[in-house]
């Protein structure tokens, strides 16, 4: 019983420790979500998009040497999406590499697996999520802001509060 408990505590101690430290992070080395896009060195609009079906959005790419590798691997793209001016997805394509699972796995611990969705992801609860996608010849991690989309949601909201108050 006691071999149990201690083994329960410890793997809820590791799931505390990895959320911690994604949610620490909360980004891709110094792009961090939540912020406005122009404090990242390098970022350049490239359009407009709707997010979710029904949020203005834009995609920004950001294009400096600092971000140029994560470790040895080369970092082929980096795409940002941003509401009101802040990041609210930080998308990183890279070369397919055993690396990067390895060093995720090592920052954040063992990743949840999703049949459906085919891919692998870390969650900080409230904060952010991270996604683990490999395709034929890349890698892509995406991150995710959880305030920043419930705050689409609840701007959505107001202006369906402004619509009603109309009548």
């Amino acid at each position: 019983m006691k071999l149990i408990l201690t083994l329960a505590i410890l793997f809820i101690g590791h799931l505390l420790f990895a959320q911690s430290e994604l949610a620490k992070r909360n980004g891709f080395k110094d792009i961090k979500l939540g912020t406005l896009v122009d404090s990242v060195k390098g970022a350049v609009f490239k359009k407009d998009i709707v997010a979710h079906k029904e949020f203005p959005a834009k995609i920004y790419e950001v294009e400096h040497p600092e971000y140029a590798k994560v470790g040895s691997v080369p970092v082929k793209r980096i795409e940002l999406k941003t509401y009101k001016g802040l990041i609210y997805e930080i998308i990183v394509h890279t070369d397919k590499d055993p690396q990067i699972m390895r060093g995720l796995e090592k920052s954040y611990g063992k990743a949840t697996y999703s049949i459906r969705m085919e891919t692998y992801y870390w969650t900080a609860p409230d904060t952010l999520s991270l996604i683990f996608k490999g395709h034929n010849k890349h890698l892509a991690l995406t991150y995710r802001s959880v305030p920043v989309i419930k705050l689409m949601y609840v701007d959505k909201g107001k202006k369906i509060e402004e619509i009603a108050e109309d009548f």
